[in-house]
């Protein structure tokens, strides 16, 4: 007996997706992380009632004694003003590669503890798996009162443009107490009544073996979380979701295979490291055959955050930009005749040494997600990972999100053609030798999955 085919109705899960009505003078983006980082500092000192700081770290370096600076001292002006802190548990317990295992962000919040005993302002922990390779805390977004202040940057020198170098990022402010509720209640019932929790501005900190039973039950109950709010708004207004996901076959996941699979004239997306999984490769590669525009923005090899110069020491986390520029040279030879026929657009982002983090998804200017979401294999099953889904059926805030567009192609070189990208057997001898080697033992494909 011959099964009929049934189409999947992408549309349907999107419009039956409950939404919370915005207001579109309400909704803010900024360009740059500088003014970024400005923003951040003046909402902490107009903070009223509450501030959540949830990121996958914040570094013991000047952009974030700043910020935790700030905290500290609205927080002694205000003693009732709630303040947390929530970073990845495993990041916040190891220095930076060849640092000093003793130089950490854990001791330091802990230092900084001391230094203001009669302030207490909690930084937790969250261990999202048993080691930091198979999962970590990458849920974005820092409520400060009403406002959603929404970005894939971590607090650090790099990511607020403190000193030279600056990590390029999205930066939006919204202003929603719904929004905010939803994502400070998300905090309350999934993070703070679980034992692996752990502050840590302690002196004293258990090790993963101690909680290792407790991490487990942390994250199969994540996996089957999701946030709570009463949708106001319909399909015909401006409005805006938080979703989460942890694991295969998450909401966050199946909201972005269904963004692609809607779209009816033109899909952008934003990604630093071009590792795509595969069924995301399918959903382009559909789009394209039906006649659709896509638009890929990617960092180059050296606005990758682990791309290492050739007049420095070279080590293994410095081949992985080599082996996501090897990815997207293979994508563009298979789709090079949906370039010719300027359907696929591929731009590289570049501005000198700086880096670029930036991730996102535009489609027909009724759609936009932000997140964290870095669109590769270890984001879609790994790390705890979030977004904010934005529909726009009046295109209220097409102008804004056009000039945050304009604002990233700015920096960026069109690639015509698969050869515009280094082949790698011209690669530098000892990234070349390092390629050779894992893609013998075929390791390259582990790394691919995890990184």
């Amino acid at each position: 007996m011959r099964i009929p085919f049934i189409k999947y109705n992408h549309h349907k899960h999107l419009d039956e997706l409950a939404k919370i009505q915005q207001n579109a003078d309400q909704y803010q983006i900024l360009y740059d992380p500088k003014a970024y980082r400005l923003a951040l500092i003046e909402s902490i000192k107009q903070a009223q009632n509450r501030i959540y700081i949830v990121a996958l770290y914040l570094e013991q370096d000047e952009a974030g004694k700043e910020i935790l600076n700030e905290l500290y001292q609205i927080k002694q002006q205000r003693p009732n003003l709630d303040i947390k802190i929530f970073v990845d548990w495993h990041r916040a317990q190891r220095g930076r590669i060849g640092e000093d295992k003793a130089h950490t962000n854990a001791n330091y919040y802990y230092q900084l503890k001391q230094q203001h005993p009669d302030i207490d302002i909690p930084i937790y922990g969250v261990p999202v798996n048993r080691r930091e390779v198979l999962g970590v805390l990458h849920l974005k977004g820092f409520i400060i009162d009403n406002t959603v202040i929404y970005s894939g940057a971590s607090i650090n020198n790099v990511y607020l443009h403190k000193l030279e170098k600056y990590r390029y990022d999205r930066y939006h402010l919204i202003t929603n107490p719904l929004l905010a509720d939803s994502m400070v209640q998300f905090i309350n019932d999934h993070f703070m009544p679980y034992e692996a929790l752990q502050l840590l501005n302690t002196g004293v900190h258990k090790t993963r073996k101690q909680i290792k039973s407790e991490i487990k039950t942390l994250r199969q109950h994540l996996m089957d979380a999701s946030y709570q709010y009463n949708g106001n708004a319909d399909n015909e207004t401006l409005s805006v979701a938080p979703i989460m996901g942890l694991g295969r076959n998450n909401s966050l996941n199946k909201i972005i295979h269904h963004l692609i699979n809607i779209t009816e004239q033109k899909i952008i997306f934003c990604t630093p490291y071009f590792n795509l999984p595969n069924i995301l490769v399918r959903d382009i590669i559909r789009l394209l055959r039906k006649g659709r525009q896509v638009e890929l923005i990617i960092g180059d090899k050296e606005a990758n955050d682990f791309y290492i110069p050739p007049d420095q020491p070279f080590n293994i986390s410095g081949g992985l930009p080599y082996l996501y520029e090897i990815n997207l040279r293979h994508f563009i030879e298979r789709l090079q005749n949906f370039i010719d026929k300027e359907q696929l657009t591929i731009r590289l982002w570049k501005d000198e040494s700086q880096t670029y983090h930036l991730k996102g998804i535009w489609a027909d200017d009724n759609w936009a997600l932000i997140t964290g979401n870095n669109l590769n294999p270890r984001a879609w099953r790994l790390d705890l990972e979030n977004g904010i889904l934005v529909h726009d059926p009046k295109q209220e805030l097409r102008d804004k999100f056009n000039q945050e567009l304009n604002t990233i192609r700015q920096k960026t070189t069109l690639v015509t053609h698969f050869q515009q990208i280094q082949a790698s057997q011209f690669y530098p001898t000892q990234v070349h030798k390092l390629i050779k080697r894992l893609s013998r033992i075929k390791v390259d494909r582990i790394i691919k999955r995890l990184l």
